[in-house]
């Protein structure tokens, strides 16, 4: 049966049987399912497919498609800042089966995909999902569409309202590089969590309101990612994500010269 998908800006896409075959790319705020290896690489795959994308300060979710076959190519979906509370989080209705799919767009036509604004997190991190709107648990979701290994589109009434990523941990890598095909080892699984504490809201608050026990477990968790010695690539993509707050928050101040 063919099945029809409604992205943002009333555009279209139908359901076909070739997924993408290619690994995700986790580095720990964004998902990127994309075949490209460096800059300059990136921007000639912008400029040979269309779809939607980011511009400027603006970053919604990005889809992009070959203009030949119309045929999905790569996507990339940011983490939103705020994780559900435990109330919503409980909230989130269980999903059908994951169905494979990749989608053929119904023209050549670029829009816009607003990101998704709430980030909800089952124990342990074994997957992370990502919904529009707090609005979409109200109804069940549709099947997943499994548009690559371990990420699906989220549908419900034929439209697209999020996307999960099962086993994040498996795909930490850094925005260019393909992850480590070797399993994540435990300490890697639990330093992700603790990252994503610290990367989101409740506890981002804290760090930006330099609340000690924050900042306290800010530095131990990037002193645990340094000392790490398995898995070291994995560790080197966290330490990338939590760079900008130690700088900017757990770094001691430099005395002042008298």
């Amino acid at each position: 049966m063919t099945m029809k998908l409604s992205f943002d800006g009333d555009w279209r896409a139908t359901v076909t049987d070739d997924p993408l075959h290619i690994t995700p790319r986790f580095d720990g705020a964004s998902v990127r399912v994309m075949r490209y290896t460096d800059v300059m690489e990136r921007e000639r795959f912008v400029v040979d497919t269309f779809g939607s994308q980011h511009w400027l300060w603006d970053a919604p979710d990005v889809f992009r498609f070959d203009p030949a076959g119309r045929h999905l190519v790569g996507v990339e979906f940011r983490l939103p800042e705020e994780s559900a509370s435990a109330e919503d989080a409980a909230r989130l209705p269980l999903t059908p089966a994951v169905r494979p799919g990749g989608l053929r767009a119904d023209e050549v036509r670029d829009f816009r995909h607003e990101m998704c604004t709430v980030l909800y997190r089952v124990p342990g991190d074994a997957v992370l999902t990502c919904l529009r709107d707090l609005d979409v648990l109200d109804e069940p979701l549709e099947a997943p569409i499994g548009i690559a290994p371990d990420v699906a589109l989220l549908v419900q009434h034929s439209t697209v309202v999020g996307w999960s990523l099962t086993n994040p941990a498996q795909y930490l890598t850094t925005a260019y590089a393909d992850p480590d095909p070797n399993p994540p080892s435990p300490a890697t699984r639990r330093l992700l969590s603790e990252c994503l504490d610290l990367i989101t809201q409740p506890v981002i608050l804290d760090v930006d309101d330099g609340d000690p026990a924050a900042l306290a477990r800010l530095r131990a968790v990037d002193e645990a990612l340094r000392s790490q010695h398995e898995d070291r690539h994995r560790a080197d993509a966290l330490l990338a994500l939590i760079s900008n707050l130690v700088e900017d928050y757990a770094d001691p101040p430099a005395e002042q010269k008298p």
